[in-house]
């Protein structure tokens, strides 16, 4: 599977947009393969990590962010999901866990749920090592300043405003995966 093919059927017209997701995207890839050559002993699946990190954002456009280009009409946080369903109807279902579970550092249906949050109530934590990895690498860039990359402290910082469970889970995967850059 090539992901870039993907990426130019989902945004065949539309340069800027798809200029924008491909630096964030490349730059997500990018950090994840450090993580897997900065720890061996993960044993982490290096073409599924370059993969799914590419298309983990895919479902961008489908969604109403002006301030990056996006002209949808479902709400940023959608992303992830609708990403999830154009991914699954391609036939690539691990690819699509990474895109639905990216969001934060992972929802739980509670959270979903006492949020009002306009997803369905279910848990969407990264599960695998490349899940979290994804998550985690995802975490230091924003496409709003796709060309700056955020200090762990920084994209910490930025995580605190969603609860302490989602910045414990993103200290666990620091700690795990080391300070990559």
């Amino acid at each position: 599977m090539n992901p870039l093919t993907l990426i130019e059927k989902y945004y065949p017209h539309d340069n800027t947009l798809r200029r924008t997701l491909l630096i964030h995207s490349r730059l997500v890839a990018r950090k994840s393969l450090q993580v897997a050559d900065r720890h061996p002993e993960l044993n982490l699946d290096r073409t599924f990590l370059e993969e799914a990190a590419l298309l983990h954002d895919i479902g961008i456009f489908l969604t109403d962010a002006p301030g990056i280009g996006c002209t949808g009409k479902e709400p940023y946080l959608c992303h992830g999901y609708l990403g999830a369903e154009l991914l699954r109807e391609e036939g690539f279902p691990a690819h699509a866990r990474v895109c639905e579970r990216h969001t934060g550092t992972g929802l739980t249906a509670s959270q979903i749920t006492e949020n009002h949050l306009p997803l369905p109530p279910r848990d969407f934590l990264p599960e695998s090592p490349e899940e979290q990895v994804i998550c985690y690498a995802d975490k230091f860039y924003s496409k709003s300043h796709p060309d700056k990359e955020k200090t762990y402290e920084q994209a910490r910082r930025s995580l605190c405003k969603f609860g302490d469970e989602v910045v414990r889970r993103f200290d666990e995967w620091h700690g795990r995966f080391g300070s990559i850059g």
